[in-house]
């Protein structure tokens, strides 16, 4: 599939974001929660870097850029409703700004009880 087939199957919302979930390869944790504009997501099908819209700064980001922490992106998938996108990564250091594995990490907020 065409990177701008790929772009155009995506439903991406009144402000042209569109949420990306990120999900570790090796061990299916999920790492983060970002947002992509289609020209992230572009540069994402095209290098493979994991490319975000930081809707704060209202600029586009490389994960890795400044903290080398880099994320290599093998596959995206789109939902079942195309308005939400996953990468599928190999994560290098942390994924979360905060300097943890994962953006999930910090509050557990319902557990299942195990017997």
């Amino acid at each position: 599939m065409q990177i701008d087939e790929i772009t155009a199957r995506v439903r991406f919302n009144q402000a042209g974001l569109v949420p990306v979930v990120v999900q570790d390869r090796a061990s299916g944790v999920v790492l983060m929660l970002a947002w992509a504009d289609a020209e992230a997501l572009r540069h994402t099908l095209n290098t493979r870097r994991g490319t975000y819209y930081s809707r704060s700064r209202q600029q586009q980001w490389i994960k890795g850029e400044t903290s080398g922490s880099t994320q290599f992106v093998h596959e995206v998938r789109v939902d079942c409703d195309a308005d939400t996108v996953l990468y599928i990564v190999d994560q290098s250091g942390a994924a979360c700004h905060l300097g943890t594995r994962s953006c999930f990490e910090s509050d557990l907020l319902l557990a299942a009880e195990h017997d």
